[in-house]
């Protein structure tokens, strides 16, 4: 990819993106299916655990923040307790700003989806689709629209983008000039006419122009029949899962963007991932083609994620550099992203495992300790201790390699997932953050002495004393070395 997509993601920080739309509740629920229920031929899922995210228009808006700019968040929830949890989950965005109407009428709406392994089996869904307070909605969309870049109207058909709504927004934007993005879900897109660009997928614009087919030509027509229903729209970006996407701007040849996800393992809110993609690329000022086709890297990343996940501004900027040039420098991580990576791997039902130490001159023994670590798990996290650290437990003269060489040798190792440094004299609160599967160290010491074994084992989790290689340590190294100097 060329420089012009890589500076994009860099300016999102500058950027605000009013979202109108449904709010809803998604929440996903993991667990394990193990056997057939005796009373009706269908899976017994043994629950596990249960996570809740901002599902719909709020998801856009979190994809909004998660990309590192700012969002405002108009929409309508009920009186009710999925209403209050969607509140406490915004307040807990420091880059999200919200202006929820509450509707006593109304249900706030909420999806549940039943996982086992990396496989959604069953959605469930609690809603109201009937009037909303328009007047209400405009009121605080209009409050907030002169602060804003640019504005996202995400409908799912629940109900708040009646058409009374859509004119009135769209013409206020307009007004504005502020550039309008539209995630349509009526058949009929004239509605939407006057926005700067809709994004319907494939079947929504087969069933709002009748053009069917999966291949190039058929997505071309349809992009370009949206365009003749709606005169005053300005372009049409049709997606096409894994054909990619299709781009039609008023007056130009229709251009075609090929899926760039090298694995799919769910596509839940991959629409709202591309959404805030268009509107903060917009709101820097990037050509509709460009930020059509940075919304297009935005999807190959999220469909590789589990559930209604989000795409950083940092691996949006990777990717869009031909990313990992260096894959080992992808290895490396504070923290914070640690963290957000480890989410990942957990949503996608793998195993994490942890081991740490200093691994100073690199030899067989720990290549064989590492090995045997990422054998026990899908995932391997090893706790590198700093500098500083090294010299508490080995004295003055060590480490002979400084942290960022120890780190950058063991990212290159395929047994090794992720690279995390620490600097206190244990990797005690790692382990917490972490709370791995598996926790991994040398058969040379017992479950009892290895620090962190009674968290580990406290919710579950396994500790694993992996066999060493006789003769093989750094210091036994560093001793030869010098024998022959």
């Amino acid at each position: 990819m060329d420089d012009t997509l890589a500076k994009l993601p860099r300016a999102f920080a500058g950027a605000t993106v009013l979202v109108l739309g449904d709010v809803m509740l998604d929440r996903f629920v993991y667990g394990a299916v193990e056997r057939i229920s005796p009373e009706a031929p269908v899976p017994v899922i043994a629950v596990e655990r249960e996570t809740v995210m901002l599902g719909g228009a709020g998801n856009v808006a979190r994809n909004v923040a998660a990309l590192g700019g700012r969002a405002v968040l108009v929409g309508v929830v009920g009186d009710d307790d999925a209403g209050r949890v969607l509140a406490g989950l915004i307040d807990r965005e420091p880059s999200l700003d919200s202006a929820l109407i509450v509707d006593p009428k109304r249900r706030t709406t909420e999806k549940t989806r039943y996982i086992s392994g990396s496989h959604q089996m069953l959605r469930a869904d609690r809603e109201d689709c009937g009037d909303v307070d328009d007047a209400a909605l405009l009121a605080a969309f209009n409050a907030h629209l002169r602060q804003v870049d640019v504005v996202v109207l995400s409908d799912y058909a629940k109900g708040v983008l009646g058409a009374p709504v859509l004119r009135a927004a769209i013409a206020a934007a307009n007004a504005a000039g502020k550039p309008v993005i539209v995630d349509p879900k009526s058949r009929d897109l004239s509605r939407y006419d006057g926005a700067t660009l809709i994004k319907p997928n494939r079947r929504e614009a087969a069933e709002a122009t009748g053009v069917t087919g999966a291949g190039d030509e058929a997505a071309a027509e349809a992009a370009n029949a949206i365009l003749a229903a709606a005169p005053n729209l300005s372009s049409a970006l049709v997606t096409r899962g894994g054909a990619g996407m299709t781009l039609a701007i008023r007056g130009q040849a229709p251009v075609h963007l090929p899926a760039t996800a090298v694995e799919v393992f769910d596509v839940s809110g991959a629409g709202d991932t591309v959404a805030a993609t268009l509107a903060l690329a917009l709101a820097c000022g990037a050509r509709p083609l460009d930020a059509a086709r940075l919304a297009n890297l935005a999807a190959g990343l999220v469909v590789a994620k589990l559930g209604t996940d989000v795409v950083t501004a940092d691996e949006l900027t990777a990717l869009s550099l031909g990313a990992h040039a260096d894959p080992a420098q992808d290895k490396i991580a504070d923290l914070d992203g640690a963290l957000a990576i480890v989410a990942g791997w957990r949503a996608r039902g793998l195993k994490v495992g942890f081991t740490n130490g200093c691994f100073d001159l690199l030899h067989p023994g720990h290549v064989s300790l590492l090995a045997q670590a990422r054998a026990a798990c899908d995932r391997l996290i090893v706790g590198l201790n700093t500098d500083a650290s090294v010299q508490v437990l080995k004295g003055p003269t060590r480490p002979v390699q400084k942290e960022g060489a120890r780190a950058t040798v063991l990212a290159s190792l395929s047994s090794v997932d992720l690279v995390v440094l620490f600097d206190d004299d244990t990797p005690r609160a790692l382990i917490e953050a972490f709370r791995p599967d598996v926790l991994v160290k040398g058969a040379d010491y017992t479950v009892e002495t290895v620090v962190g074994s009674d968290i580990v084992l406290g919710y579950g989790g396994r500790v694993l004393l992996a066999d060493l290689k006789p003769g093989q340590s750094t210091t036994n190294l560093i001793g030869r070395m010098n024998a022959k100097a």
